[in-house]
């Protein structure tokens, strides 16, 4: 139950919850030490040389008392008040108001003991003030009040402290030191979290071992995963090429044998399989290539998206783009032909299970979108997340008839965002004349660095 009251105010980094675990315990050890301390030593202290001091009071109250007239009891108590160093000693006609311990200021613990000291020790006394560092007392005598002026050092331990503003001073000193300390042991964790982030988004930065021996060892487990999915991917993309490329040999050779056989009834039916599956290729060659390096350079996103729409309306095709007119084009760290084949697919999947697009390019506050729309039959809601995995096809939800996939379209989407450190968004088309899908292309704004997949 408290953890879960405390839950929101406690950091959520791993930088300042170290801390908290290391200056917590610390401060608060120094701290109760420090006042435990000054507690039992200044009081004890405090409480020995007041009862000193009580003794010395009565003894020039006394002395002053059995004097027979009040000139010689304040020429006995200026003496005596010389003798015994007081900054002033004298018989006034009446006392002023009394300062008690409350009245002090929090921080002057000494002056609130020394003042509880000596109302406890005099009961003779009439009246005690205590300005800037001094105090006066007035005592009831047998001439008058007896004032006794002295320094608050005389009764009370000095500079009582000056054991905080050393604890203060030393903790402070050793926090900056434990601070840098504690940084430099997060700069590799950092370094880790920074090259994973990287890694999801298809770029490679170098990691170097360096940090505590678990650290290392995290850093060491990265990398050798790191290795092995590229080799797996690598892999892939090579054997997706590789059986591509192959079939299209027996493919051609097929359209020649068919292409001479004009006058058969099946030949044509044949034919048109034949380029169904030379259409498969090229799909499976697409999804290959999504996996090829390519770096990331600024390009001007308004620029690629007006030619992608240019090239589709070139086939005849009904594309809309929506112009912006708010702001200039926006230049983001993109890989150019990776993001344009993306787009590619959006349009043509848009075309072939509708009769129009429309595209359109937003900024937000950190990202910018690019959102394609047609007026075909959409997509169940419940099958967005199928819909984005290789060789599912959705057919039954688009319409078979018209066209046919592998169900890599937007596969190659998804996997073209995650490269860019964005995502893919799927959702049902609001604006009126589509109301069919609307895939959303969400690029954020700041890029973690050029890099290659």
């Amino acid at each position: 139950m408290l953890g879960r009251l405390l839950k929101p105010f406690l950091p959520r980094g791993l930088y300042w919850r170290a801390a908290l675990i290391v200056f917590v315990p610390v401060l608060t050890i120094l701290l109760v030490v420090s006042l435990a301390f000054i507690q039992r030593h200044y009081e004890g202290v405090t409480r020995q040389m007041t009862g000193n001091f009580v003794l010395v009071v009565h003894h020039i109250l006394a002395e002053t008392d059995a004097r027979p007239d009040t000139a010689t009891a304040q020429a006995e108590a200026a003496r005596l008040g010389q003798a015994f160093a007081l900054l002033e000693a004298r018989i006034d006609a009446r006392a002023p108001a009394s300062d008690n311990a409350a009245s002090l200021p929090f921080y002057d613990l000494s002056g609130r003991l020394a003042i509880r000291e000596l109302q406890a020790g005099l009961p003779e006394m009439a009246s005690v003030r205590l300005r800037d560092g001094d105090v006066t007392v007035w005592l009831r005598g047998q001439h008058g009040f007896l004032r006794l002026k002295f320094r608050l050092s005389q009764i009370s331990a000095r500079n009582p402290h000056q054991m905080l503003v050393l604890t203060l001073v030393i903790g402070l000193g050793m926090g900056v030191i434990s601070f840098i300390y504690l940084k430099n042991q997060m700069r590799p964790i950092r370094r880790l979290a920074r090259a994973a982030e990287a890694f999801g988004r298809g770029q490679v930065v170098p990691l170097r071992l360096s940090g505590a021996t678990e650290v290392r060892a995290a850093a060491s487990a990265f990398l050798e995963m790191r290795e092995r999915i590229e080799r797996h991917i690598e892999q892939r993309t090579l054997l997706l090429s590789g059986v591509s490329h192959d079939l299209r040999t027996p493919l051609t050779r097929m359209r020649l044998a068919l292409s001479m056989m004009d006058d058969e009834p099946e030949a044509g039916a044949l034919l048109a399989d034949v380029s169904e599956m030379e259409a498969l290729i090229d799909r499976f060659l697409e999804f290959a290539r999504t996996e090829v390096a390519e770096p990331q350079v600024p390009t001007d996103l308004d620029t690629l998206v007006t030619q992608r729409v240019a090239e589709a309306c070139r086939g005849g095709h009904e594309v809309h783009l929506i112009e912006r007119g708010d702001a200039p084009g926006i230049v983001l760290p993109l890989r150019p032909q990776l993001l344009a084949r993306a787009l590619d697919n959006l349009i043509g999947n848009a075309l072939r299970y509708g009769t129009r697009a429309r595209v359109s390019v937003t900024r937000g506050a950190g990202d910018v979108v690019v959102t394609v729309e047609d007026d075909g039959p959409g997509i169940d809601p419940a099958q967005y997340d199928r819909a984005t995995r290789p060789f599912v096809r959705l057919d039954p939800a688009r319409g078979a008839s018209r066209g046919a996939g592998a169900g890599l379209g937007l596969s190659i989407v998804a996997d073209a965002m995650r490269s860019h450190g964005g995502r893919l968004e799927l959702g049902r088309s609001d604006t009126p004349g589509y109301g069919g899908l609307r895939a959303r292309l969400v690029l954020p704004m700041k890029s973690g660095g050029h890099g290659s997949a």
